[in-house]
């Protein structure tokens, strides 16, 4: 058992001690052997689950959310502090410092003019540049993280190379490029078997309406979000009638099931 003080209320100093605990000899033998990589996933999965909390609206969801990112923040920290590389002051000293580089309008003496949400953005990727000695293009797309959901990652490397000029002036000029790729699909279509090229033409395809999104300030990821939802709640109205009609989908031809679709908009 390990030594450790109940209270009736604790702070991040408890949590940090813990995560010690746990990962301390005679701890929690799930804990122990962690890694950064075996906790990758649930890093993700715990994020996700946040960004439902605020969909939904809901603080008591939101407060535990948060809580679990926390969780694992503390947990990686505790991995380099065993490894005596960080420790979870110096994760909390690097973003105090980057918080107050990045923001010079507000903890500088210097007046640099910033006023608006815009100049802001404009001002923090500038800095972030300087920070990173980005010079290039193609250094500004390479620091994008390969990691990120692929439609949100294209946005973002999109919109990078538009910040060096690499971009349509508008969405209707962007139009006929998707045009071009729908149309370069539709011939690979044709030779289904070549899987290489039919998935290079779709992904293009992918990429060409991501762009048009960008244009148009919409984004790939959340649209694509509301039309699953979309989809799937039509999807439940289709079957619930098929269902009060004494049969299930799998009963119905295609063309049946795509006349309930059409019926149910």
């Amino acid at each position: 058992m390990q030594p450790f003080e109940r209270k009736p209320s604790y702070d991040i100093h408890d949590l940090v001690e813990i995560v010690r605990l746990l990962r301390a000899p005679g701890g929690c033998p799930w804990d122990i052997e962690q890694t950064h990589a075996s906790l990758r996933s649930g890093l993700i999965e715990e994020t996700y689950e946040t960004v439902d909390a605020i969909d939904k609206g809901s603080a008591a969801m939101l407060k535990e959310e948060l809580g679990d990112v926390l969780l694992q923040v503390v947990f990686h920290a505790q991995i380099e502090t065993e490894n005596s590389v960080f420790d979870f002051d110096d994760v909390c000293d690097g973003i105090c410092k980057k918080l107050l580089y990045r923001h010079p309008h507000v903890f500088s003496a210097q007046e640099d003019g910033i006023k608006t949400p815009e100049q802001v953005l404009e001002k923090w990727d500038k800095l972030k540049d300087a920070e990173k000695d980005i010079h290039t293009a193609a250094q500004d797309i390479a620091a994008v993280p390969a990691a990120l959901p692929a439609l949100m990652r294209a946005r973002k490397v999109l919109k990078r190379a538009a910040r060096h000029g690499f971009t349509w002036p508008d969405a209707a000029d962007a139009l006929p490029d998707l045009e071009e790729e729908l149309a370069e699909l539709r011939q690979a279509m044709q030779y289904p078997q070549d899987k290489e090229t039919l998935a290079a033409e779709y992904g293009d395809v992918l990429l060409s309406l991501t762009n048009l999104g960008r244009l148009l300030d919409l984004e790939a990821e959340q649209a694509l979000t509301d039309a699953t939802a979309r989809f799937a709640a039509r999807l439940q109205k289709v079957e619930q009638e098929i269902l009060a009609q004494g049969s299930q989908m799998e009963e119905r031809s295609p063309e049946e099931l795509l006349a309930a679709w059409e019926a149910a908009k």
